[in-house]
């Protein structure tokens, strides 16, 4: 068990194909956690062991890969590059405080990177740019440098290393803060000299650096105006300050694959990013609501948050977590608030990509994992039973693409809502529902290709055989004035028969209701009941479409009744034919379903998606710049006008732009449109 002074939890995140894999296999291999390093070409590395992730060849999941170095244990994350599974990003950057953004130097800064590097800020998480892939053909330090300071931070992205070589003849590289060179020798790294045509700049960057370092402590800024040098211990101090607020990005470059400023990089892990004691205290709501602040400490009563679930075909669902206060032990049992259930902790496990190794306790600010809990989503905390607590939720991003999912056969059909159960307990953005109106059971994700690869595994992991097609919008309909109808269920042979006749007035309202005005008798108020549920079935099926009809008040105004043929089922039926009777000429007109979709998109696409949205028959709210200097923009628009808009926007902004949707209400559909739909209802009947 360490201690949570020496414990480091990094999230390696960046721009798909970058390299993070290939980092965290380069990591693990020169602590000592591997003997031979694997390549994601070979489908050998520790963090991508999905099926899946070896045949695509791409990080799908999350994977925590923990290493040791001069006693200290750094977790490491590796996090998918992929939109399609930001959620994963989101979830665990709210719980630790330390990142290396990967960024391909033969690309630049991409897209990802620029997301990526905004959500850490945002969090106030503190990061290293890891430059990889160096030894690339056409990579130019200078240039790569230029681009960072123009598309990410300018003044706090400050080097700390620089190359030696170019292209090929990459081998090296120069740590700035302590002047000091690095030459690959063909296996590993091992000291050299800066070279003479390399000094003036290395020295250059050494000063930019020593001035950064002023500016984030007083006493360092007024050594510096006074021109006194620093000591390489002031650096380190003022440099740790700096990253730990937040104002100095290291960037430091190297080669995965050939593990140049690998060691480097460890070390500055250790030195530099936060232990779990240098974290603010968290926020947390008790049992009754009162809101109180947890420390990372071993003192502290347990407390741990699950971020993220996955299934194992041995032990079922395992749920990897972090423990943010007091000292875990195999069998303690701990509350959730979330649901209101108790769970005995009794398989503990330590994590390493795929392998699960049994242990007997875990600190504060160590991840570990525990098996076979039911109905524990991604966020939920578990604590002590005698100081019960909650730490916020994550708000994850909402399904934004949605298809529609036929089961072949009955038993594909009761697989089906248990199996995406138990997936949505892994991804938070997958939903499934089953659309009243159109008899549809819509699979919703955040993009085609996420949609797609979930389809994928419903069929091969879990044998679930069905085809797809195309949503049909859920439709409902409405009356626009009121009408009046008499509705006669009248059937009479001799014997025990139905006799039920009502008068109604049917008009427009806020929300459905029923009341009676009915006097002297004509009607028993024991039939009201009846007639007010025969009105209430007959809302399910509109006469335009056979949609359900919303927001009508209906009145019973009179009626007859028979002494021995009335009874409730006759008074039902007619209050039915009343509504049928009147609905053609109450103005009825057809609704179709509006979402409010937030948009996150940069200034330079504002122009395009407004543009884009005018298209789609929307409503602009609202364009308000956000945390993240984005824009947001909030509009209401028609289900019909976005069935493929998380792929079009996507398209429509480079990759830069995202967006949530929800229910707003519905609306009436044009004039136009309305008697298109019409015609093509009638051609199906």
């Amino acid at each position: 068990m360490y201690h949570p002074e020496n414990i480091r939890n990094v999230a390696v995140v960046g721009h798909q194909g970058s390299g993070k894999t290939s980092l965290v296999e380069s990591l693990a291999y020169k602590a000592g956690l591997i003997a031979t390093k694997g390549e994601v070409e070979k489908k050998n590395t520790l963090s991508d062991y999905l099926p899946q992730e070896k045949e695509k060849q791409v990080s799908l999941s999350s994977s925590v890969i923990p290493i040791e170095h001069e006693g200290y244990k750094i977790n490491l994350i590796d996090l998918p590059g992929n939109d399609d599974y930001i959620f994963e990003t989101i979830g665990i950057t709210r719980l630790i405080k330390g990142a290396i953004l990967v960024i391909d130097a033969s690309k630049g800064v991409q897209t990802g990177t620029i997301k990526a590097f905004k959500l850490l800020r945002k969090r106030g998480v503190p990061m290293f740019l890891f430059l990889n892939k160096m030894d690339k053909e056409n990579v130019d330090f200078n240039v790569l440098y230029e681009d960072i300071q123009e598309k990410l931070d300018s003044k706090k992205c400050v080097p700390f290393s620089y190359p030696i070589g170019r292209k090929e003849n990459f081998d090296g590289f120069v740590n700035v803060v302590e002047l000091k060179a690095r030459k690959y020798n063909g296996v590993t790294c091992e000291d050299d000299v800066i070279y003479e045509d390399k000094r003036e700049i290395v020295f250059a960057l050494h000063n930019r650096l020593c001035e950064a370092v002023a500016t984030v402590n007083d006493t360092l800024l007024e050594r510096f105006f006074s021109g006194e040098p620093f000591t390489n211990e002031e650096i380190r101090f003022g440099l740790r300050e700096g990253v730990l607020k937040g104002e100095l990005y290291p960037i430091i470059v190297g080669s995965a694959t050939k593990d140049i400023g690998i060691n480097t990089l460890t070390n500055m892990l250790v030195s530099y990013l936060p232990s779990p004691t240098d974290l603010k205290p968290m926020e947390a709501t008790n049992d009754k609501g009162e809101e109180v602040h947890v420390q990372t400490s071993l003192e502290e009563p347990t407390s741990l948050v699950v971020f993220k679930n996955t299934y194992n075909s041995y032990q079922g669902l395992v749920s990897i977590f972090k423990v943010q206060s007091g000292v875990l032990h195999a069998g303690d049992v701990l509350t959730c608030l979330n649901n209101g259930k108790d769970y005995a902790l009794n398989n503990l496990f330590s994590v390493c990509g795929e392998k699960l190794t049994p242990i007997k306790e875990v600190s504060a600010g160590d991840i570990a994992a525990v098996t076979r809990l039911e109905d524990i989503h991604l966020s939920a905390t578990l604590s002590d039973k005698s100081h019960p607590i909650r730490y916020k939720e994550v708000h994850y991003p909402t399904p934004t693409y949605f298809t529609a999912i036929v089961p072949e056969t009955k038993k594909d059909s009761d697989k089906l809502f248990p199996v995406v159960g138990r997936m949505s307990l892994e991804d938070p953005t997958l939903s499934l529902r089953k659309e009243e109106t159109t008899g549809q059971i819509l699979i919703g994700g955040l993009s085609k290709t996420h949609l797609n690869a979930i389809l994928e595994r419903l069929r091969n992991e879990y044998e679930i055989h069905f085809s797809t097609e195309k949503i049909r919008i859920s439709y409902r309909e409405a009356i626009t004035k009121a009408g009046e109808a008499e509705g006669r269920y009248v059937k009479q042979t001799g014997g025990s028969g139905y006799y039920g006749v009502v008068q109604m007035r049917f008009e427009p309202a806020e929300k459905t209701s029923f009341e009676s005005t009915v006097f002297g008798g004509h009607i028993d108020k024991g039939y009201f009941p009846a007639v007010e549920k025969g009105f209430l079935e007959a809302l399910n099926n509109g006469g335009l479409i056979g949609a359900p009809v919303l927001n009508v008040k209906a009145t019973l105004l009179d009626g007859k009744q028979h002494t021995v043929d009335s009874n409730e089922m006759a008074f039902k039926n007619a209050a039915i034919l009343a509504f049928r009777n009147a609905y053609p000429n109450c103005g009825p007109i057809l609704l179709e379903p509006y979402d409010r979709i937030t948009i996150d998109c940069e200034n330079d696409y504002l122009g395009a998606v407004l543009s884009d949205l005018s298209k789609r028959r929307a409503r602009i709210l609202s364009t308000d710049e956000n945390s993240s200097g984005n824009l947001d923009v909030v509009a209401i628009v028609p289900q019909a006008e976005i069935q493929e808009y998380a792929n079009e926007l996507k398209a429509l902004s480079k990759g830069t732009a995202f967006f949530n949707r929800v229910f707003e209400d519905y609306e009436e559909v044009p004039h136009k449109l309305q008697e298109e739909i019409l015609k093509e209802h009638q051609e199906k009947k």
